[in-house]
Formats: structure tokens, sequence, C-alpha cells
């Protein structure tokens, strides 16, 4: 396995030399995390010695200390200590679940929070060594996915006792009290079918949540929720993976495609909080929809997004240009990339 950062730089259509000095986790179905430690040049998998080969659903690095990585897998939470080189299992109640959401605390990063299916929101206070199972209302069937499941959880970087969670299918729940209790919001999200959520800093800030069809936005913290309308402006009509440019609360970017059902896909961008929309130039046609994206407050004009059916895109300024990797995977269901 390659190991270490590369000092090499990459060549960029514009001549601008970009550096690889970043570590890629790609979290697949079927064969479990990929890494790249010198920004897509080289890849390995990670070997079943050291990371069983578990589905991988989420993915989230440590806000202060990135070599530190956390999984979400089909049976339990993993921790890394050394960019997703090697994992341990952490003992926790989901190790019998598929964990699909992760987040953590910014400012007290040992607060970790882990979404499931069946669908259950697990907290834990000291890195992932103990879990408590939070008191969420949650269904535990519809007719859409049968077994609802949350995939996603966002914590507030400016007020981190508020957290979000999204549900697919159950809607989006709000926790104003670092997760003892929780609020469902609805007014206004007319679909329940939860596949992303992000927050926009500025004023105001917003609470986005993007469903198969729609972005709802809300900017009286999840009390009401009003839709951007996007099918208007984009050219499918099947909505997945949301995430802000850190330096910007206006730049977003959305992950769409055709049908759920991988057909082809686009990578979406504003840049005025939602209102007009502008479909990135990606490298040839993707195969499938967008189902990741990934960015990083070290560098937020590097973009990842891969497609559901193992491509992967990387931009190096916010979304001007992309090109593809050579390396493809099997379906590709979480993403993260970390200085090295």
């Amino acid at each position: 396995m390659a190991s270490g950062a590369a000092e090499s730089a990459t060549m960029c259509d514009g001549g601008t030399v970009m550096s690889n000095d970043f570590t890629i986790c790609v979290g697949t179905i079927g064969s479990g995390i990929w890494r790249s430690p010198d920004g897509g040049e080289t890849w390995s998998r990670v070997r079943p010695s050291r990371y069983p080969e578990n589905d991988v659903r989420a993915l989230a690095v440590h806000p202060r200390a990135p070599h530190r990585v956390y999984a979400g897998t089909d049976s339990g939470v993993y921790r890394s200590e050394d960019g997703g080189a090697s994992w341990e299992r952490l003992d926790a109640p989901m190790n019998a679940m598929q964990t699909w959401a992760l987040a953590m605390d910014p400012v007290v990063p040992d607060i970790l929070f882990a979404g499931t299916k069946p669908p259950a929101v697990f907290r834990s206070r000291d890195g992932g060594q103990q879990w408590d199972k939070l008191a969420v209302e949650l269904v535990t069937e519809c007719p859409a996915v049968v077994i609802p499941r949350v995939t996603a959880l966002v914590v507030d970087p400016e007020d981190h006792r508020t957290v979000w969670a999204g549900i697919e299918v159950d809607g989006v729940r709000r926790s104003q009290d670092g997760g003892e209790t929780w609020t469902t919001m609805a007014g206004g999200l007319t679909d329940p079918d939860i596949h992303g959520i992000a927050l926009s800093g500025g004023q105001p800030k917003r609470v986005l949540a993007t469903t198969p069809r729609e972005i709802f936005a809300s900017s009286d913290a999840g009390e009401s929720w009003q839709r951007l309308e996007v099918m208007q402006q984009f050219p499918h009509t099947y909505t997945r993976a949301i995430a802000v440019k850190a330096d910007n609360p206006h730049v977003l970017f959305v992950g769409h495609g055709q049908t759920a059902s991988p057909t082809i896909g686009s990578v979406q961008r504003s840049q005025d909080g939602g209102k007009t929309w502008e479909t990135l130039p990606l490298p040839g046609e993707p195969n499938s929809y967008i189902s990741c994206m990934a960015t990083h407050a070290s560098d937020p004009n590097l973009v990842l997004a891969s497609t559901l059916y193992g491509q992967l895109f990387l931009s190096h300024d916010a979304g001007d240009s992309w090109r593809k990797m050579r390396q493809e995977f099997s379906e590709v269901r979480s993403l993260a990339w970390m200085p090295s």
C-alpha cells in the first residue's frame, strides 16, 4: 500500500500547478474503503485484515485532527487514526445495524452522532468509546423503502447544541440541546424523503434539505420551509447529495441525476444561495446520478464528486473545471478528503 503524502503536483486545464498533498477515502458497497494518499494519483483498497469488507455508507473527518476518520458500515462504526490507512471497530450498540450517517460536534469533536437503519440516532461523548441511543421518535416502516434510515446528520458549527437529522422516508428532526430532545420540523416540508441536509451560514442562516425532486430551504431554524423550485432549472429529475462551499455560504453544490436507477447525472452549482443554477462541466457523461460530494475547510476550492456507479471527479477551482480519476470503484455511498 502506498503510504505518506506525495509531494507531487498536477497540471490542471488552466495551467495552474495543483498540489496532491491530500488524502481521499471512498466508501463502497461490496469492497470496503479505497484510499489515495496523494490526491488520487495512486489507490489501494484497505485490506480485510485491517478493515472488514463492509458496506461503507458514511465517512466523517475530525474537524481539528484530519488524520482521525470515522466510517459508518453495515456492522457499526470504525475509527482510523492514520487518515484511513488502518481501522479499528468501536464497540457500540449499532454493531448489528447499518450506519448510514455520521456527524461530529465541531466545537467538542469527542461528541459524535450516528444515524442508522433501522432508524435511530446514537451519541458518543468520548470519541466513540461509549454510545447512548437518543430519544428520537421515528417511524419504523414505510411503503417507499420498507425500513426507513437516517441518511443525514449535521451539527451547526455556529451553534453546536443544534443538531439536524434527515430520514429517508420520515422527514427532518431538530435538536437544540445537543441531542437530548428532538422536534419534527415539517411546516411546508411536503416531501419526507430526505436525501441530504446542509447548513448555509451568513445572514440569514439557512437549512437546506434535498429530496428526490426538490430542494427545500428554511431561514427560521426549520419552523417553515420553502421550495427552491430546482426542477425548473435542473436538466434531470432526481436530486441526492448537497454541499456548501466552506468560505462562501451562497455557493451550493448538488449531486443530481435522471432517476434513482443509475443512468446519467450531473453536478449543479448555485452561486446565489439557490436562486439560479448551472450544470458544471464534468469530463464525459457520468454513468449514474452523483451520489456523494466532499469538501473540506482547509481548501474550500477543492471539491470531489462521485457517481453511484464508481466514477470520481475532482475540481481544484470550486467546480469551474474538473478531471476524472483513472481509478473506478464499485457502488459508492460515501466520500471524504482530508489534508495529509
